[in-house]
């Protein structure tokens, strides 16, 4: 009996092709430029995680390459697993949110014991008003931003460092997806003040586009009624924000406000010049991504080359309308972009320095 001809429409044939064309390419460029590891220390670090799913895994993932012994603990256990185990050193990621009432007592008590403690702020400047009592505990500050550098150093501590975010290729990495993870336009994140206003501006333009906001809150938009068959309300995993990310033919980066107010406590007012860790995601995952422009981008990401910038709707309007006309360069910012994620902006890159800072000083 002869099996039934599938019935493929010449769009089906014309999009597999045309992804799988795409992803053949990213894996050249992946092959070409595999993240280099360094060597590992000889070194016991006890990690103690966030909650942060993309950046703990990164991070542990790294760290089980770079040194030699890893303990991971909860932020409830810190000093008594520390006292068991007597690392060289703890590592602490951000110390927020999720903390126990008792997380800067137990650091004291661990400093005691004579282990040095470090924490890395991922959330700065968001949190200035937690993070400015925090920072005073530890022995080490790194942070993510920029602008934070020199804030940490007047409160009295005398070993900050800047640490810029990365990305976990293993997690963010361009992969053939489902037609439901296909879109012209993408935006994934929760929905601050900044976004709201932009989407609004927005809503006219995205009619009769196939586009995804997908994120908490995002009913505050005046322009809900109009947007909501676009949006997906709620968190989304990392590994399907990959998913959307890889099948999008653009991806939209806006990063959130920094001024004091709603969905912050920056009591101190610092600006935010740093990318955020969507930045590295969104080029890891093999996509053109449409950023608006933070200070410290270029130090990174050359706009212009590896993404794309905008500093108003209009502009955005325009370099959208632009880069799904326009297949191939689309294509070559998106290549380049991974390109450098895969050479400069992974874990394995990024934590050397952090470890040369406690080995050095430690």
């Amino acid at each position: 009996m002869k099996a039934k001809k599938r019935n493929v429409r010449p769009r089906d044939y014309r999009d597999g092709y045309t992804q799988g064309y795409h992803l053949g390419l990213c894996e050249a460029v992946k092959r070409l430029n595999s993240p280099v590891v360094g060597a590992c220390r000889p070194f016991k670090l006890m990690y103690v995680p966030q909650g942060f799913q993309a950046i703990d895994t990164g991070v542990t993932e790294a760290l089980r390459q770079l040194v030699s012994e890893l303990i991971i603990c909860s932020p409830e256990t810190m000093l008594e697993v520390a006292s068991r185990e007597s690392p060289g050193a703890v590592l602490v990621m951000n110390g927020l949110h999720v903390f126990p009432e008792n997380h800067l007592e137990q650091i004291t008590e661990i400093r005691k014991l004579g282990i040095p403690a470090a924490i890395w702020f991922v959330d700065d400047p968001y949190f200035t008003e937690d993070t400015s009592v925090i920072c005073r505990h530890y022995d080490y500050v790194f942070t993510h931003e920029l602008g934070c550098v020199e804030f940490y150093r007047s409160l009295g501590v005398t070993s900050v460092h800047y640490l810029p975010l990365c990305v976990n290729p293993q997690m963010f990495y361009p992969r053939r997806t489902g037609p439901q993870y296909q879109y012209d336009v993408v935006f994934i994140g929760n929905a601050f003040r900044n976004r709201t206003e932009l989407f609004d501006e927005l809503a006219p333009f995205l009619r009769g586009k196939k586009v995804l906001i997908a994120g908490g809150f995002w009913e505050r938009l005046n322009t809900f009624e109009e947007l909501s068959p676009f949006i997906k309300s709620g968190f989304i995993p990392p590994e399907e924000t990959a998913n959307y990310y890889s099948g999008a033919k653009l991806v939209i980066n806006i990063h959130r406000p920094w001024e004091g107010g709603q969905d912050n406590r920056n009591t101190f007012q610092l600006p935010s010049l740093s990318i955020n860790p969507r930045t590295y995601e969104i080029s890891a995952c093999g996509t053109m991504q449409l950023t608006d422009i933070r200070e410290d981008l270029g130090s990174h990401y050359r706009p212009g080359h590896d993404l794309e910038t905008f500093a108003s709707a209009d502009e955005l309007k325009r370099k959208i309308d632009y880069y799904l006309k326009h297949e191939q360069e689309r294509r070559k910012y998106a290549l380049r972009g991974l390109q450098t994620t895969l050479r400069h902006h992974t874990f394995t890159a990024r934590l050397p320095h952090l470890l040369g800072v406690l080995a050095a000083q430690g």
